[in-house]
C-alpha cells in the first residue's frame, strides 16, 4: 500500500475553489473527483475535475454510493472531494471502503469542503443508508479526509433549520468529546473552544442569516468540534439520532437537536464533571436547558413535530442499544432506559 498523505492539511477562508488546487497538489491528488449534490455542483461551476457525482443524498444509501464508486473507479479518480454536509463526506469515505474492499491500490484521498456544520470531516467513521429504514455504516482510517478547505461564504444560503440543526450536531460532538471512552486532553480543549463559539455564533447567525461574521464564527466552531470528534468518539445522543434518522429519513442535525439534551441530563449523573465542564463552555449551569433553547431557535422540540409514531418508540429503542455509540456512552443504557428517553422527548 501506498503511503498516505500528511493529516489534516486545511484551509480557513473565502474562496474554496481557488484553494482547491493548491491543496489537491499539496496531498498528491492529481485526478479529483468531485462528490457532491446538485446545488454542489452547481456551486464548483468551471472547476476542473477528472469526474463529477452529483447525486449525493441524505444519509449516504447504499445504491448512491455505489454509484459513485462506480464512477470513480471509470474516471481512474486518486482523489475524491466532498462537497456539501456529512452526507457528501461520508459518501467518499464509503467509496474509499468499498474500493479498499475491492482491492484498489493506490486509494483515493479525500479532502472535504463542508458547507454546513456536521463536522464529518476529519473522522474515519461515516453512516450510510442500507435500505429504507435502516442505518448501518463503518470505519476505516484509510478513508478518512486528509484535507479540509473552509469557506464560510459557502454557508450564507444555508436555511434556518440546516444550519440550526448541524450546529446541535456539533455540540453534540463536543459534549460527547468530554465523556467518552477514548476521550484524549486535546479532544477536551477542541471541545471548549468548539462549543463556546457555536454557543456564541449560533444565536447571531439565526438573527442576521445573511452576516458573515457570525457565519464565520460558528464555522470555527464546527471545525473544533470536528477535531474534538476525531480524537474522541460518539455516544448516545448520536446514537439516538442515527436510528431515528435512518428509520424515518429525518436528518441527523435534526434529531441530535431534539435528543442531544435528553442525553446529556441522563449523563450528568454518571460523569457530573465532564457535563459540567461542556456547560461552563456553552456559558450556563444547566448545558441541558440551554441546549433546548439553542434548539428552538431552528423549531427544533419534539420528535412528534417530525412525525415519529409514539407506538414505535419501543422499537427504535430497541435499535439504539445496539449502536456502538450506546454502547460507548459513560452511562449505561438499557432498552427501557433509552425507551424513557424517547418518550421524554416525544
Amino acid at each position: 500500500m501506498s503511503a498516505r498523505a500528511p493529516t489534516r492539511v486545511f484551509r480557513f477562508g473565502a474562496g474554496a475553489f481557488e484553494a482547491l488546487e493548491e491543496v489537491c497538489a499539496e496531498v498528491g491528488i492529481a485526478r479529483p473527483m468531485l462528490v457532491t449534490s446538485g446545488r454542489g455542483a452547481a456551486l464548483a461551476g468551471a472547476h476542473a475535475f477528472a469526474g463529477v457525482f452529483d447525486g449525493v443524498a441524505s444519509h449516504a444509501p447504499a445504491a448512491t454510493v455505489e454509484e459513485a464508486t462506480v464512477l470513480a473507479r471509470a474516471v481512474e479518480a486518486d482523489g475524491l472531494v466532498g462537497l456539501g454536509g456529512g452526507s457528501a463526506i461520508d459518501t467518499c469515505k464509503a467509496v474509499v471502503t468499498a474500493l479498499a474492499a475491492e482491492g484498489a491500490d493506490p486509494l483515493p484521498r479525500v479532502v472535504a469542503v463542508p458547507t454546513t456544520y456536521a463536522g464529518a470531516e476529519w473522522t474515519p467513521f461515516f453512516g450510510t443508508l442500507l435500505e429504507p429504514g435502516r442505518k448501518g455504516g463503518g470505519s476505516d482510517e484509510r478513508a478518512a479526509p486528509v484535507a479540509a478547505i473552509y469557506d464560510p461564504e459557502l454557508t450564507l444560503d444555508l436555511s434556518l433549520e440546516v444550519t440550526v440543526g448541524t450546529s446541535l450536531n456539533a455540540l453534540a460532538h463536543c459534549a460527547e468529546a468530554y465523556y467518552h471512552p477514548a476521550r484524549t486532553p486535546r479532544a477536551e480543549r477542541h471541545a471548549d473552544t468548539g462549543a463556546t463559539a457555536i454557543g456564541h455564533a449560533l444565536p447571531l447567525v439565526v438573527a442576521t442569516p445573511d452576516g458573515i461574521y457570525g457565519r464565520t464564527r460558528l464555522l470555527e466552531g464546527a471545525y473544533r468540534a470536528a477535531l474534538a470528534v476525531a480524537e474522541s468518539g460518539i455516544c448516545l445522543g448520536h446514537a439516538m439520532a442515527q436510528v431515528l434518522g435512518g428509520r424515518y429519513g429525518l436528518a441527523q442535525g435534526s434529531m441530535n437537536a431534539v435528543c442531544l439534551p435528553a442525553a446529556v441530563r441522563f449523563n450528568a449523573e454518571a460523569v457530573p464533571d465532564a457535563v459540567a465542564r461542556f456547560g461552563a463552555a456553552l456559558g450556563t449551569d444547566d448545558p441541558a436547558a440551554r441546549l433546548v433553547e439553542l434548539a428552538r431557535l431552528g423549531g427544533f422540540e419534539r420528535l412528534r413535530d417530525f412525525g415519529v409514531p409514539e407506538a414505535e418508540l419501543d422499537v427504535v429503542a430497541a435499535a439504539i442499544v445496539e449502536r456502538p455509540g450506546t454502547r460507548a456512552n459513560p452511562r449505561p443504557a438499557s432498552a427501557d432506559d433509552v425507551a424513557g428517553l424517547l418518550r421524554s422527548v416525544w
